[in-house]
């Protein structure tokens, strides 16, 4: 008789320390998704479109600086935006290398840049207006954006 208790003990403790492993995952997984997924999961956080484009009917100027050592970054940049309805009119190096891309509002239109800043995934925004530039937005690419994967066609 004195087996059937212990026996019995010794389930309760293995389902305790599953149900334990359960919310502990749980108590891991959920944030985590809420982060990804927004508004559904309990993110009061506005995100902006991961995919902006250009309003229709605008044409908003930007020159595109690789600030990085790695070839053809600038030009990626240049495609992914021209993609998204922007008018990339130069692609150039920067004289200084950057780790974060950094847009710059050169024309007085910030939500222009915010839109670049969107488009390619989310960067620092400044506002230096120079009207020697004749864009209305530069960015300098930095070390850590990362193109966006191409679809495969084979």
């Amino acid at each position: 008789m004195e087996h059937r208790p212990l026996a019995l003990r010794r389930r309760i403790v293995a389902v305790a320390v599953v149900l334990c492993v359960l919310v502990a995952a749980a108590w891991y997984v959920i944030p985590q998704a809420s982060l990804r997924r927004g508004p559904f999961w309990g993110s009061t956080e506005r995100r902006a479109p991961v995919d902006a484009r250009a309003p229709e009917g605008v044409r908003i100027k930007v020159e595109v600086l690789n600030a990085t050592r790695t070839t053809g970054l600038a030009r990626r940049a240049t495609l992914h935006l021209r993609d998204r309805g922007f008018d990339v009119v130069e692609t150039t190096t920067a004289r200084d290398t950057r780790d974060s891309t950094l847009v710059i509002d050169r024309s007085g239109h910030p939500v222009w840049a915010h839109l670049v800043a969107t488009a390619l995934g989310g960067a620092a925004v400044a506002t230096q207006p120079d009207s020697s530039h004749y864009v209305d937005v530069t960015v300098l690419v930095g070390a850590s954006w990362r193109p966006p994967a191409e679809p495969f066609h084979p």
